[in-house]
């Protein structure tokens, strides 16, 4: 396979994921992500902001959220977060123990 083509199927992977984490699993919190997998929505957010920036393209860490959510961040959270559960917190505490 030609470098082209992996850029090409790797952005289109990415964007699938996407699509399936803000269309359809909008009921999967990001808390829960990370318990299950060690990363989540605002990582994904992140890691984009930081390709951006690795190549010169100023984006702050709202704008590269606002870019992987498709809307201001405070919108998503306003329409699909839900207050963390206890046991998802106590979780969260034993697989980030410095986060």
């Amino acid at each position: 396979m030609d470098a082209q083509t992996q850029i090409e199927l790797d952005a289109a992977a990415f964007r699938r994921l996407q699509k399936h984490l803000m269309e359809e699993r909008t009921d999967v919190q990001n808390i829960d992500m990370m318990n299950l997998t060690g990363f989540c929505r605002n990582c994904l957010a992140r890691w984009y902001q930081e390709a951006a920036n690795e190549r010169g393209i100023e984006m702050s860490k709202d704008e590269g959220r606002e870019a992987f959510y498709g809307m201001p961040f405070s919108e998503w959270k306003a329409q699909f977060q839900t207050e963390a559960t206890g046991s998802a917190l106590d979780d969260f505490k034993k697989s980030h123990p410095k986060g």
